[in-house]
């Protein structure tokens, strides 16, 4: 089943922000482009590496009017005590939002009910609070920062340019297509 166009359900949960809590909701999302970032858990090994990554490059994303939200089902107490503990995590500038009954991963399709855990899972969505693209992975494979803020950037260049379409690496500035059946083949 595609994600693609679905309405992100609504929710409220409690998130750790510029050194406190607070409660977010889908209405804070609306208006702007968003990435749900979601991963297993805290005091892991592969999440800080990501969480990291995303934090070197939250500003270029801020940049773009794209705001992350990283999403573990950990409390907000337990990111706290991590961002404390952890010198990786004090760069984290973004949303940490906690989903410790699930209830997001669920909305999300991401789940693993058995591990009581997220999959490692990236959603894109767009200011109306549609999903426009995603990627699930293996939890032992780590994502790229990199190749997240290209997506989001041509997702957004498409919101804008209905009549273009971006192919593979696309970056801003490169050539776009215009699908038209003069194109079919020579290509």
């Amino acid at each position: 089943m595609s994600f693609i166009q679905k309405e992100i359900s609504d929710f409220t949960v409690q998130a750790y922000v510029d050194g406190g809590f607070k409660e977010v909701t889908k209405e804070d999302v609306l208006g702007k482009w968003s990435v749900f970032f979601f991963y297993p858990a805290d005091f892991t090994f592969v999440c800080p590496t990501e969480l990291e990554d995303l934090a070197d490059k939250y500003e270029e994303f801020k940049n773009i009017n794209c705001e992350i939200y990283s999403v573990s089902c950990d409390t907000h107490y337990v990111h706290k005590a991590w961002h404390d503990a952890s010198k990786t995590i004090q760069k984290i500038q973004y949303p940490m939002l906690a989903d410790p009954t699930g209830a997001l991963a669920r909305s999300f399709d991401v789940m693993i009910e058995e591990d009581g855990v997220a999959e490692r899972a990236s959603f894109i969505v767009n200011p109306e609070g549609k999903i426009v693209a995603y990627e699930v992975i293996a939890g032992n494979v780590g994502r790229n920062a990199d190749e997240l803020f290209r997506r989001v950037q041509a997702s957004q260049f498409v919101a804008q340019h209905g009549d273009e379409v971006c192919p593979a690496k696309w970056k801003p500035g490169a050539e776009t297509l215009k699908p038209s059946l003069d194109l079919v083949g020579l290509i």
